[in-house]
């Protein structure tokens, strides 16, 4: 029911979205750019109901509070302490290991601010978890969004970035000001 309610109303907004994933994986570090807005949370959230798509989003503690922690671990919503002690790419990659399965959401920007650069853990989560990358996208020029393709992390973070962030190129978010690759960009 809520598949077919959502796809509806991504249809009725006029957006086209496909969230499945290839054919037997099912371990992956999902990251979804750009984030410049509370409505891509919205928007992705439908986007993986309506392809029945089931996930887990990593989500800072402190939004936990009731009534609405209930309800953000009804959404797959998974309470993380932030900063640097936390050990957290060892608790996603413990988290992977004893998990048949894993769809792991992390937007890499951190938030919906411009940042100067994305949080490294997805990357070092992938590699601790021996799990792809797969490139999620909100294009709201478009009224697009999905997942395209995989990517496995080579250990070279640099480079495998810069690959990366070329799939993220031409996505546009609400506020696209907000969304920041610049800094990824070659020398000319």
């Amino acid at each position: 029911m809520i598949s077919a309610l959502s796809r509806l109303i991504l249809r009725l907004l006029g957006w086209h979205t496909n969230a499945v994933l290839p054919e037997g994986v099912v371990k992956v570090i999902m990251i979804v750019a750009p984030h410049t807005s509370y409505w891509d949370f919205v928007v992705g959230r439908m986007t993986f109901w309506s392809s029945k798509l089931q996930i887990r989003v990593l989500i800072k503690k402190e939004a936990f509070v009731f009534p609405l922690g209930w309800f953000l671990r009804r959404l797959g919503g998974v309470p993380v302490a932030r900063g640097h002690k936390n050990n957290l790419v060892e608790q996603a990659a413990d988290l992977f290991q004893k998990s048949p399965t894993m769809v792991m959401v992390i937007t890499p920007e951190g938030t919906r601010r411009k940042v100067r650069h994305w949080k490294k853990g997805f990357y070092y989560i992938a590699m601790a978890a021996k799990v792809p990358i797969a490139l999620a996208f909100i294009d709201y020029a478009t009224k697009t969004g999905g997942i395209g393709p995989l990517f496995y992390p080579t250990g070279d973070y640099e480079k495998d970035m810069a690959v990366i962030m070329d799939f993220y190129r031409d996505k546009k978010g609400l506020h696209p000001e907000q969304f920041n690759l610049s800094i990824f960009q070659k020398q000319k």
